[in-house]
């Protein structure tokens, strides 16, 4: 992969002509057999871990670079080498590097935030982790939020037999549903704030479909949490609480500076770009990237090691999310080529089924199609599918098409909770829980927990017009 990568950087820096002749994919002369090496990356990481994880664990790298190369050589093969160069590269600079520079800052920052004192983890305690955690990650973004609470939140858990499940809600309010509100919170609201929709329209249009459905599955979890605690025995006086505090308060100022810089590049537009083999990096976002990398190293070199060593911080979790993810990001090529090539590729049966019979826009099957698309692709470009087959003009969508915008923001973010791989957040989670003894469950066993919780409230979503800007049914 290493190898790869060097080609792709050095063949944009040495032959710029080339570049700027590479042809695109024709998404629409392809078939489903494209998607057979993403479908092989999902299928890995589901059943890796399951049926063999010492192999998994120790070569999931290998695997994952596997399954691109077998993405890249037929698309060489196929389309010729300057297009499969274009396509990766394009996936590496203007979709992966982005992804994982912000994941790494706020891993690494959040990482550095320690929590002191030892909290019980009864039901009401959980609860009320979950519940802040929810609040604070449209503030502080789903990853920085669920990189401050998990580890307390595990060490809280540590005694009881059963804790599994007090992961498997922390990942569906905190890593997902709690960053519906704002663009910091999930990257495909990101995605639609910089293709132009208003800041706080988010919050002011979906704040009342997702606390619905925020304090929903914290009751379902409280009644569960209740229900499991009471057939475990009593919790001995080791596990009595001590005083909380907060130690590496500087990470919150550089939490702070994070976000300064994502909005900084949103909104400073010198109209300055760099051509790397067909894809354009602005200005603003090269440097926001650094900015983010400037952080991280300064949160490692302001924080005390011994706050990262009580915290149980390594850098394996985002280590293996970045490997994962890249294998992802390249896998995903050819489908996302597919999709983008609208009613004429092979899954316009999939959008044709967003249009209804008067050709206005079915926002119960964007909401359905969005999520469940998010669910196993990226979140942020599915959301940037359905919003340019939604018209791509993001003052009607917030105009007239009010609904549908609010229908793809909900799926995109809402069903990222399905799998581990729906969000990035939520793949780190269960990476971290996984390494400090939890047994978590495997990928199916998670979809099922997830999809008995999710899907009968996104059903409720669907059928009831919670409000006169969100009609659904």
């Amino acid at each position: 992969m290493k190898r790869i990568v060097c080609v792709a950087i050095a063949t944009c820096i040495l032959s710029p002509q080339t570049a700027q002749a590479a042809p695109g994919l024709p998404g629409a002369a392809m078939t489903w057999p494209w998607a057979l090496p993403f479908l092989g990356i999902l299928l890995s990481i589901a059943i890796g871990p399951l049926l063999f994880a010492t192999v998994w664990h120790r070569h999931y790298g290998k695997i994952a670079c596997g399954w691109a190369i077998l993405t890249l050589l037929p698309l060489a093969a196929m389309f010729g080498a300057p297009a499969a160069i274009a396509a990766f590269v394009h996936a590496a600079l203007a979709e992966y590097l982005s992804f994982i520079v912000l994941l790494f800052a706020l891993y690494v920052v959040a990482g550095g935030i320690l929590v002191t004192g030892t909290l019980r983890g009864t039901p009401l305690t959980n609860a009320g982790i979950l519940a802040f955690g929810a609040a604070i990650a449209s503030l502080v973004g789903t990853t920085g939020a669920a990189m401050i609470l998990i580890r307390p939140l595990i060490r809280a858990n540590a005694g009881r037999a059963r804790n599994a499940h007090v992961i498997v809600f922390f990942i569906i309010l905190v890593a997902n549903i709690g960053g519906a509100l704002t663009p910091l919170g999930d990257p495909p609201l990101f995605v639609g704030f910089l293709r132009g929709v208003e800041f706080f329209w988010t919050a002011q249009q979906l704040w009342l479909q997702t606390a619905i459905v925020a304090v929903l599955v914290l009751a379902i979890f409280l009644a569960l949490d209740s229900w499991i605690a009471r057939s475990e025995p009593p919790a001995g006086t080791d596990n009595a609480p001590a005083p909380i505090g907060i130690c590496g308060l500087i990470n919150i100022a550089l939490i702070a500076l994070i976000v300064a810089a994502i909005l900084l590049s949103a909104t400073w537009k010198p109209g300055i770009a760099f051509d790397l083999y067909g894809t354009m990096i602005e200005l603003q976002n090269g440097l926001r990237d650094a900015a983010l990398i400037l952080i991280a190293l300064a949160s490692l070199w302001l924080t005390p090691d011994e706050h990262r060593t009580a915290n149980g911080f390594t850098f394996e979790p985002i280590r293996e999310v970045a490997i994962l993810f890249a294998g992802i990001f390249v896998c995903i090529i050819p489908v996302m080529a597919m999709l983008q090539a609208g009613r004429d590729g092979s899954f316009a049966f999939l959008l044709q089924a967003v249009t209804a019979k008067d050709s206005s826009p079915h926002e119960a099957a964007y909401f359905w199609l969005t999520g469940i698309l998010s669910a196993f692709l990226d979140n942020a470009p599915t959301y940037l599918v359905f919003f340019e087959l939604a018209g791509g003009d993001a003052k009607a969508l917030m105009g007239p098409l009010s609904g549908t915008l609010a229908a793809i923001s909900m799926g995109a973010v809402y069903m990222g909770a399905l799998t581990y791989i729906g969000n990035a957040p939520n793949l780190m989670v269960y990476a971290i829980a996984s390494e400090q003894g939890v047994r978590m469950p495997s990928f199916f066993g998670y979809l099922l927990w997830a999809a008995c919780v999710l899907v009968p409230l996104f059903l409720i979503l669907t059928l009831l017009p919670i409000s006169p800007i969100l009609k659904l049914s």
